[in-house]
């Protein structure tokens, strides 16, 4: 199904761009114009509304508001330069250098005698950095059908517990037409934790999409030295295994999986903000909370519905995963150990020393145990639980084998009695006790 090589997405692109600058801001094309004024008169959506959904600043909506109708922009004519000469090289050598001024000037002062100043090179080049920044921001929104397209991505951030901050990796994939999303908070993006995740979301939607778009990770690819880019061998044969066309963002191009990028901002700026979790594990089960009773029942912006709802139509056209085994990657995954010293593996969690709460340890599949690493040091060991949901605990993890191990060593550093402080303890029968507790307690009967 898949090639050495990498095919790119297709259906991403962008639009010729309406908009022309002036000194005083955007000039709007008569389409953009028309809509801003449909939006307003018949929808009846504000002024930052309209602004919001089309991308545009107030000022500029408020202009085409108040106008009584679309006038053309007329560039007024201007006296020639010294930048006049250079004019077509500028416009066709600032895309190259990302519209540098500074690299223009210097290649203008060295390579076509340029007398002028900086100054006047930064003024020239400061419109068609504009236009270009808003040709980037004016993209045709890209759509697909049910079943057809989900993006992966990745998003960091500091996290809040108990014990301090600290970085917590998520895993995030959408799905592109409903718009329904799964969050997974990760130790790390190493590649077997990449394909677990992605497994783990494949059984909470009960399947998955006919293509997966991502960005050039090398979980993912990576370039073989001529020039082309190959599939990491190990994901290619987990696409192979699970039945899906991986495809790739266009180079430098990011905001071709729009989507999924949107989620990860979502769930740092609703979910995360203000909250403080005991462990990782703790953090998991708020974030399943949060996407099944906000994220998945919120009014979607773009689509002007539920994801719910939306997936109740995009449902039946995933490729069912049900009963289908994992995909048994030979190689360690790392894990956040919980506040109750416990890692998951496979549906099911199993004890390491309760030093490592909050630390990142890694377990490997060997055979039929768990091994589980720390630093590359084997801390546990245990056999593989049958089933789902099971705790496999080993009570020397536990604090109370520290505690004994403690009051052990205070044992050992308490100072022995000398022997003119040692007193003569009498040694009874266990039968005096007895005795003793048959005794009624009128008759003052002292031991």
């Amino acid at each position: 199904m898949l090639s050495g090589s990498v095919d790119e997405s297709a259906g991403a692109g962008t639009m010729s761009p309406e908009v022309e600058m002036t000194s005083e801001g955007a000039m709007i094309g008569r389409e953009r114009w028309d809509e801003i004024r449909r939006l307003y008169f018949e929808e009846r959506l504000t002024i930052a509304g309209i602004a919001r959904v089309l991308d545009l600043d107030r000022k500029t909506v408020r202009r085409c508001v108040r106008g009584r109708e679309w006038r053309a922009y007329r560039r007024s004519a201007s006296e020639a330069t010294v930048l006049s000469a250079h004019a077509t090289f500028l416009r066709e050598r600032a895309p190259r250098v990302c519209y540098s001024a500074r690299i223009l000037y210097q290649e203008l002062r060295g390579e076509r005698g340029y007398l002028g100043s900086y100054e006047t090179v930064k003024r020239f080049v400061a419109p068609l950095r504009e236009l270009q920044s808003c040709a980037e921001g004016t993209q045709i929104r890209f759509e697909t059908a049910p079943g057809q397209q989900s993006q992966i991505d990745w998003g960091q951030a500091l996290v809040s517990f108990v014990t301090g901050r600290r970085p917590v990796h998520f895993f995030v994939l959408t799905l592109g037409f409903s718009r329904r999303g799964f969050y997974y908070a990760c130790a790390d993006e190493r590649l077997g934790q990449f394909l677990d995740a992605h497994e783990r979301a494949f059984e909470y939607f009960g399947g998955h999409t006919h293509e997966h778009l991502y960005d050039r990770a090398r979980t993912v690819c990576y370039p073989d030295g001529e020039g082309r880019v190959v599939w990491n061998p190990t994901f290619k044969a987990f696409a192979d295994y699970w039945g899906f066309e991986p495809r790739l963002c266009r180079p430098y191009r990011a905001r071709t999986k729009g989507k999924v990028e949107s989620g990860v901002k979502y769930l740092k700026r609703n979910f995360l903000r203000g909250r403080m979790f005991i462990d990782i594990e703790d953090l998991q089960a708020q974030l399943d909370a949060w996407n099944a009773t906000i994220a998945d029942t919120r009014v979607h912006g773009t689509t002007h519905e539920r994801p719910i709802d939306r997936f109740a139509e995009e449902r039946a056209a995933l490729i069912l995963t049900q009963g289908q085994p994992s995909f048994a990657l030979a190689g360690r995954r790392s894990r956040i150990v919980a506040s109750d010293y416990l890692v998951s593996f496979a549906t099911n969690r199993y004890s390491v020393p309760c030093t490592l709460i909050g630390q990142t340890v890694e377990v490997e599949r060997q055979g039929g145990e768990l091994a589980i690493y720390h630093r590359d040091r084997l801390i546990a060991q245990h056999p593989l639980a049958v089933g789902s949901h099971q705790l496999v605990i080993d009570p020397k993890h536990g604090p109370g084998a520290i505690a004994r191990t403690a009051r052990r060593r205070f044992a050992c550093v308490t100072s022995s009695p000398t022997p003119h402080s040692m007193e003569e303890v009498e040694i009874r029968d266990l039968a005096f006790y007895d005795q003793l507790a048959s005794v009624p307690v009128a008759q003052g009967v002292q031991p």
